[in-house]
């Protein structure tokens, strides 16, 4: 008879985890020890701790009658309520709930804070989702297979998070979130089924494949051992269910050729040990070395955190020795870096072999180089496909920018960080950017990014966009950007336009500098648009000033202005913004005048009479000559 024992047979981590506190307690408390609910399903570990005196708690009536003691959370956890109580009534609280399930607490309370209804995949009456459901409100469900998602009682314009037990069947889970994606809620997809637990089904499916038959050794209240059971009868017809060797009869093997075992996350090593010994001459632990993973130098493993340290992260990897993952060995930036706040015990990674033996019987590990390969392939694919890849600048240097994508790193030129040129790159530290990889030579260690394309294409979608909604005639905002001797270029939003010195004003402007600065913000008028030039205006038609200027300026009436500048052959007046009257050396006195410098000045302010207005050829001429004429004659 050939057995095949699952690598994955026997206490998780969460269990062992749960049960070794117990046995703590046991060891060193000076009051009463409680376990709220069996502390796993199994009834063999329950007898031996209720042997040593831990008393099992079956209720919240008990918990609220105890005066003393110290209470020990299952490993399947307990609802927000218990936790509450325990605190109200001082008593000492030793929490061995299981990671896994801890985690799928902190999801539930999350996610119902933020509006979403929870929906629990799983066994409504199983210890561990009663534990989540008290995590949730009132609106948290509970959903065990696909014919209640029919009548589910939500609204398709609902949010909803998807969570799972743990130990329920992952093909099943699937299933279940596929049909309720096709009803088109507003979903977020957890899948919190414990890789243990997915690792032991798929384990257990192959290996009943390949056998005559099939042994599942495990508690009847076990909800991973009884899904182990379904998944192997599936695959192997003769599959027996029990909970310790008494409960197997070993004649139906006599003739078996080929045997497989597979046990529960709570059974015992013990039993598993009792179990196969009945079966084969070999011993266990001879069964179990032989069930040893083995491990060459360049290997990728995964392996679960059972200690951290600041500096160091030591995993369970199935070998015969620990793995360890130094500080240096996890990132390239990790030189100040605190282990502790990146993993915790439970939690899974996958790493690469870095040296199967140190010299002290430990497995050196690499985090890092495991990440950069991985990086470099999601490189290569991102060049392939063009796809446009978003990270932090992780250092500036001479030449460049430095990103890091899953610790490979990407190298940007100066000359590709933007569409026009930068002398100082400092403004990027850290900043998010976006780019595409435009080269792709790892060997020769040149990933090159590209951010200016982007910005190119950028801009000339935004200057097509622009294009198809402006036309002259119309008021645009937009941004200054720049401002020289001759106009100012304002950015409109996708493409620039010029603001010439002679469009900025009715009137005259000397220095288009001492009216505006870069990045004023400004309403301006399309005057003229050819092909990809746009010309604007500030003079807006209704703020002309010749449109009153044929009543203001009548022939006859007297008016005030400011001498503007003058010729040899007379002065011109500004009379407002926009409107210049021509005042000829002839009409500034009585007397022969040769030049209006003589009497006159720059700036200076005069009072003249119209003595001519033609609106077609906007000309004005003035007459300060007429008006001392006129006051002569009213002064006889």
């Amino acid at each position: 008879m050939k057995v095949t024992v699952a690598k994955t047979a026997g206490f998780c981590f969460g269990v062992k985890r749960a049960v070794e506190q117990v046995y703590e307690q046991i060891a060193s408390a000076d009051q009463p020890v409680y376990t709220f609910g069996p502390i796993i399903h199994n009834e063999q570990v329950v007898e031996d701790l209720e042997k040593k005196g831990v008393r099992v708690l079956n209720s919240v009536e008990e918990l609220e009658a105890l005066t003393e003691g110290i209470v020990i959370i299952r490993s399947h956890g307990v609802g927000k309520a218990v936790y509450d109580l325990l605190e109200q009534h001082g008593i000492t609280m030793v929490d061995a709930t299981c990671p896994f399930v801890k985690k799928i607490h902190r999801i539930v309370q999350q996610q119902q804070a933020e509006g979403r209804r929870v929906i629990i995949i799983g066994n409504p009456s199983h210890p561990e989702v009663e534990g989540i459901r008290g995590w949730g409100d009132e609106r948290t469900l509970v959903v065990e297979n696909a014919s209640q998602i029919e009548n589910l009682p939500v609204s398709q314009d609902e949010k909803l998070c998807i969570v799972s037990q743990t130990t329920f069947n992952y093909n099943k889970f699937q299933d279940i979130v596929e049909i309720i994606k096709e009803k088109s809620y507003h979903i977020e997809v957890c899948n919190t089924i414990c890789n243990a637990t997915e690792e032991r089904q798929l384990e257990a499916k192959s290996i009943a494949h390949d056998v005559d038959a099939m042994i599942v050794i495990g508690d009847r209240q076990s909800s991973n051992s009884q899904k182990l059971y379904e998944i192997s009868k599936k695959e192997c017809g003769n599959t027996f269910f029990v909970q310790t060797l008494k409960d197997l009869d070993l004649k139906l093997f006599e003739s078996t050729g080929k045997v497989g075992i597979t046990a529960g996350a709570s059974t015992p090593e013990k039993i598993i040990k009792e179990v196969h010994a009945s079966m084969t001459e070999k011993s266990f632990e001879q069964l179990l070395e032989e069930s040893l993973v083995t491990i060459r130098n360049g290997e990728v493993v995964e392996g679960t955190v059972i200690d951290v340290k600041p500096d160091e992260i030591i995993l369970n990897i199935g070998y015969k020795a620990d793995g360890i993952l130094t500080r240096s060995e996890y990132s390239n930036d990790a030189a100040n870096l605190d282990l502790t706040t990146i993993a915790k015990v439970g939690d899974t990674m996958e790493t690469k072999v870095l040296k199967v033996n140190d010299g002290e019987g430990q497995v050196l590990l690499t985090y890092k180089r495991l990440a950069a390969e991985k990086g470099n392939k999601r490189l290569e694919e991102a060049y392939e496909n063009k796809e446009v890849l978003k990270a932090p600048v992780a250092q500036v240097l001479d030449g460049g920018l430095s990103v890091i994508i899953d610790e490979a790193r990407v190298f940007i030129p100066a000359s590709l960080v933007s569409d026009s040129y930068e002398r100082d790159l400092k403004k990027y530290d850290g900043q998010e950017i976006e780019f595409v990889i435009s080269e792709f030579n790892p060997r020769k260690r040149r990933v090159i990014g590209d951010r200016k394309q982007l910005l190119v294409a950028a801009k000339k979608e935004k200057q097509k966009e622009l294009f198809a909604k402006i036309e002259p005639g119309m008021k645009i905002d937009g941004v200054v950007k720049n401002v020289t001797d001759f106009g100012a270029f304002i950015d409109l939003g996708g493409a620039d336009g010029l603001l010439h010195i002679s469009e900025m004003s009715w009137g005259r402007v000397e220095n288009p500098k001492k009216v505006f600065s870069i990045g004023d913000k400004v309403t301006v008028l399309i005057k003229d648009i050819q092909g990809e030039k746009i010309a604007l205006s500030l003079k807006f038609p209704e703020e002309n000033p010749w449109l009153k200027a044929e009543e203001k300026y009548k022939v006859g009436n007297v008016v005030d202005g400011k001498v503007a500048r003058m010729t040899d052959f007379g002065a011109f007046v500004e009379l407002e913004s926009g409107i210049d009257a021509l005042l000829h050396v002839s009409q500034i006195a009585k007397e022969h005048i040769d030049k209006p410098s003589d009497v006159l000045s720059v700036g200076q302010e005069i009072t003249a009479k119209v003595v001519d207005f033609k609106k077609d050829e906007k000309k004005i001429s003035l007459s300060m000559k007429a008006l001392l004429n006129d006051n002569a004659e009213d002064a006889e």
